[in-house]
């Protein structure tokens, strides 16, 4: 026998033995289950943990989103932020303006949109940040800025937040100044006579200053 003969039947069979190895978890799973196994589907557009929105909530400018169509991925997003001209990018249904509407508005405004492009359209508006609702402290305390407001918080949680007052600060010279927005009246309050129970602490509403004399 010559020696390409030999050398053919060596590399057919080594050949042979890969192939067989190669195709014994699927024939294992064949006995097992007696079907074949099938590969999972590519992962559908999910979205991103919900966050709990406070029962006030409007979608704002740098809020992020989570928008999915029932039965249609293509159009959906798990992670969609707003931009500071108040609109969110979706595929086929280009700019859609999403602040100053409630989750749920915007829902109906997305399906208004798709009907024209599908015959029967569900949609789903989830909150996975809120970044535009915040509250803002300057003045004599340790760390001026703004802060999330994602719930219920007062005036003294705030200074809390922002490290406590500064030796400058005057306890008794507090105020907080209200939004455009929410025209409300500026108000003046003492630390101390929250602290001591004479006067309640004060609730917070979004775009609220507060500023520490």
């Amino acid at each position: 026998m010559s020696q390409n003969v030999v050398r053919h039947r060596f590399c057919l069979g080594r050949f042979l033995s890969i192939a067989m190895f190669a195709t014994l978890p699927v024939s294992s799973a064949v006995a097992q289950t007696g079907s074949v196994p099938r590969l999972p589907a590519p992962a559908a557009v999910t979205a991103s943990a919900a966050v709990v929105a406070p029962p006030d909530y409007i979608i704002g400018a740098d809020d992020v989103l989570a928008v999915v169509f029932w039965k249609e991925p293509d159009i959906s997003s798990g992670r969609v932020r707003v931009r500071p001209d108040g609109k969110i990018s979706l595929p086929l249904l280009g700019d859609v303006s999403a602040a100053g509407l409630t989750p749920d508005r915007l829902k109906q405004e997305l399906e208004t949109l798709a009907k024209p492009f599908f015959a029967d359209v569900s949609a789903a508006v989830m909150v996975n940040e809120i970044n535009s609702r915040k509250v803002f402290i300057v003045g004599q305390i340790v760390q001026s800025g703004g802060f999330r407001l994602n719930g219920p918080m007062t005036v003294l949680q705030a200074v809390a937040l922002a490290g406590g007052f500064n030796e400058a600060a005057d306890k008794d010279r507090i105020e907080i100044i209200g939004s455009a927005s929410t025209q409300r009246p500026r108000r003046r309050l003492s630390y101390k006579a929250i602290v001591r129970g004479k006067t309640p602490d004060v609730a917070l509403s979004p775009g609220d200053t507060v500023v520490v004399w």
